[in-house]
């Protein structure tokens, strides 16, 4: 296909007057004298002119922004209402603003970020002082903007854009349930309103759903979508006749000139940082490092940083003040590299970004491809290096199950906001089996279902029946299984089987010729040999041990639910201190090792785990020394928690008083339950045998278990061992999850 061919829409086929106002107010936006790109004007020529639906799929950098702020100005301008941009691109938003300024578009935004500007905003919005309002898809799902400042917008609106609009769709690498609300705002608007949908990272899978979602009622013979290669050149700017617009679908070429694409694959997590730490000074500029987990992150721009680089980690934990502060220092070059997540994503923007590292793949190429693209915009040549790990497929179907929903999960929910009374999420959370995060995104899949609805005061259920899609979802299950693959193909491609030709061709573009400069094409571009000290240096990194285990210290919210009646703070007579486990599970280092301890056949604790716990020990900065070890008694693992008992007794030269026993049949309900389950299946099903109680009179107890989910073992335990005369409990774990 002829990228050129498709974008042929100039002056010479269009309304002359038209074309010199928009190429006037894309000067003031761009502050330069650039003309438009391929189907640039061609896309707002659609939107204004023919007050069509477009959908655009071109790569990062094409410049879908210009395209919808001078189509709001100028739908402005002819008397069209504000234009709503629905967009996740919280931080991105900022520079947006700045750009449409410079083109007179009045342009303000709601979204989590500026809560103490959204009255303003508002007043501004009241008064028709604006030409484009942005917000995040969330804000749709806000009882007071949904019903108090929605409906005035659908009233008079200019245009729609959905921005990323491949979270639209189940089958896109970043679906998100808040995004499903848009269809019915699509659905509401009259015919002769402009809808502009636009991604980077959409196959055709994904753009065939988009379309659909998209089109308006389609009267009866109504033409299907039209799609850039069905046409003929010049016919761009044809009007429809009435009762045959579609969705018109331009679809430019993903390849990416200025990376330069690259895999190493390397032994070990010991191996892929101590490259980076040999060679990250090598790489052009500064740039963004990913890792697949927030602790990978965190070991990593740790390491970096004892090593001289100006790094920062930048997670889902990372405050969003903070977030904002780190990304204006990667734009000024202030830091090397963020060690990221995909916390740093599509809402990120720097043109001249230099490199992108990965520590782990992601689950898809198309995944991969949206990550990368934050690279090589305004230069020439970016580096975009992929160091994979034998732990990524393990990560990647945990993300791949965590956000399925059930149809039990959805009747336990439905049954109890069946009520008048509204309840709030910590009340829910109380009374059905769910964890927060979890039943959060279960309550937004329901309420875009049209089964529950958020008022003031939490959710209510509509009455509308929900039934468990399950061939959907393991339809889409097998999808990501699928991509999985995908990226495991892309990591080992053959010589001569270019790189951004598979990255393109996942993204269903034919368009994409081999590109002369990645590994395949022309022979590894970057530095394969790593020194032993950098290597040592890394090993030692890796093998710090200890991390803090915080105790409770408030009980659950809504335990009155479930016939429970404590509330707030937990006795301060019956707390533990902070405690410590060996490492975190998703740990680069000693992660890999407590996993495989936990996950085989109930045994004694391995030697070398054994040594690393005593190290723990010895490093910790307890006030209070312990004197007596006691052990959690275990159903599924107690030879390796009463082994590690034992052990560390034995090697700390303290008397072990046992294991404590397990009282009303021992603990009920799974590990995996939130909170207020998880502790009610705890509560009363520890006891302190008699025997054992003179021996932690008045004493410190080292309390040893296998594995940190909820810290509700351990509190409980606590507490149990206080009342029975322990002055101070010290919990100690091999591992803890997060």
């Amino acid at each position: 296909m002829d990228t050129q061919a498709l974008y042929t829409t100039s002056e010479s086929d269009s309304d002359p007057g038209f074309y010199a106002e928009a190429r006037e107010r894309l000067t003031l936006l761009t502050g330069r004298e650039d003309d438009f790109r391929a189907g640039q004007f061609e896309a707002i020529s659609a939107l204004v002119q023919q007050r069509g639906r477009v959908l655009v799929v071109q790569k990062t950098g094409w410049g879908k922004s210009a395209v919808y702020f001078l189509a709001a100005h100028l739908l402005r301008r002819r008397g069209r209402g504000l234009s709503l941009i629905v967009s996740p691109l919280i931080a991105l938003m900022r520079d947006q603003m700045a750009a449409a300024a410079r083109a007179g578009v009045r342009a303000q935004a709601v979204n989590s970020a500026n809560a103490h500007e959204w009255e303003s905003v508002l007043a501004a919005l009241e008064a028709d002082k604006l030409d484009v309002l942005l917000i995040s898809p969330e804000r749709l799902a806000n009882p007071r903007f949904r019903d108090e400042v929605l409906p005035g917008l659908l009233h008079r609106m200019g245009m729609l854009v959905i921005d990323e609009a491949h979270c639209i769709s189940d089958w896109g690498h970043d679906f998100r349930p808040d995004y499903r609300r848009i269809r019915e705002i699509v659905a509401s608007l009259a015919n002769d309103v402009p809808v502009l949908a636009t991604t980077a990272t959409a196959n055709s899978r994904v753009v065939d759903d988009v379309a659909a979602q998209l089109a308006p009622e389609a009267a009866p013979g109504a033409a299907p979508a039209a799609h850039d290669g069905d046409t003929e050149p010049g016919d761009s700017t044809a009007e429809p006749a009435d009762g045959e617009r579609g969705v018109r679908i331009l679809r430019g070429g993903l390849s990416r000139d200025s990376l330069r694409l690259g895999v190493l694959r390397l032994q070990d997590s010991e191996q892929r940082i101590a490259w980076l730490t040999e060679h990250l000074g090598e790489l052009s500029g500064s740039g963004i490092i990913y890792t697949l987990t927030v602790a990978q992150a965190e070991d990593v721009a740790q390491h970096l940083g004892a090593h001289g680089y100006e790094v920062a980690a930048y997670t889902g934990k990372t405050d969003p003040d903070e977030r904002q502060q780190l990304e204006q220092a990667l734009k000024e070059n202030r830091v090397r590299a963020l060690v990221a997540t995909s916390a740093l994503g599509m809402g990120f923007d720097k043109p001249d970004l230099g490199f992108v590292v990965h520590l782990g793949a992601p689950s898809s190429p198309v995944s991969y491809y949206q990550q990368i693209g934050r690279a090589g915009r305004a230069v020439q040549n970016a580096d975009v290096l992929l160091l994979p790990g034998k732990e990524d497929v393990r990560i990647w179907e945990h993300f791949a199950q965590a956000s399925m929903p059930n149809q039990q999960r959805a009747d336990d929910v439905l049954g109890q906001l069946s009520t008048a009374q509204p309840l709030s999420a910590a009340k829910l959370e109380a009374a059905v089996d769910v964890r927060r995060s979890a039943l959060e995104l279960l309550l937004k899949v329901l309420e875009v279902d049209g089964a529950v609805k958020r008022v003031s005061g939490g959710w209510l259920a509509t009455g509308q029946p929900w039934h468990y899609d399950a061939a959907r979802y393991e339809r889409i299950l097998q999808l990501r299984r699928e991509e999985q693959q995908a990226m495991l193909d892309y990591e080992r491609l053959a010589p001569g089987a270019c790189r951004m030709v598979y990255l393109a061709t996942a993204l269903d573009d034919d368009q994409a010729a081999p590109c002369g400069r990645c590994d395949t094409c022309a022979g590894p571009w970057y530095p394969q040999s790593i020194g032993t000290s950098a290597v040592a240096q890394a090993r030692a990194s890796l093998d710090r041990v200890g991390v803090e285990i915080a105790p409770r210290k408030q009980w659950p919210t809504g335990l009155d639910a479930l016939g429970i009646s404590l509330k707030g703070r937990l006795p301060t007579d019956e707390v533990a201190e902070p405690g410590r486990a060996l490492a975190r599970l998703s740990d680069l280092g000693w992660g890999p090792a407590v996993r495989a301890a936990l996950q085989d056949q109930d045994a004694p604790v391995p030697e070398g785990l054994l040594g690393a716990v005593v190290r723990v020990l010895s490093e910790w900065d307890w006030q209070r020394r312990p004197e007596v070890v006691v052990s959690v008694p275990s159903a599924r693992r107690p030879q390796l928690v009463s082994s590690l008992a034992q052990g560390l007794a034995h090697i700390g030269r303290l008397p072990y008083a046992g294991e404590l026993s397990w009282a009303s049949g021992g603990p009920s309900g799974s590990v995996e339950a939130n909170s207020a389950f998880r502790l009610s299946g705890l509560l009363g099903c520890f006891a302190v045998p008699e025997e054992m109680r003179a021996r932690i009179n008045g004493a410190a107890v080292l309390l040893v278990d296998d594995e940190v989910v909820s810290r509700w073992t351990l509190t409980v335990t606590a507490g149990e061992l206080r009342r029975a005369g322990a002055q101070a409990v010290l919990p100690f774990a091999l591992g803890m999850r997060g």
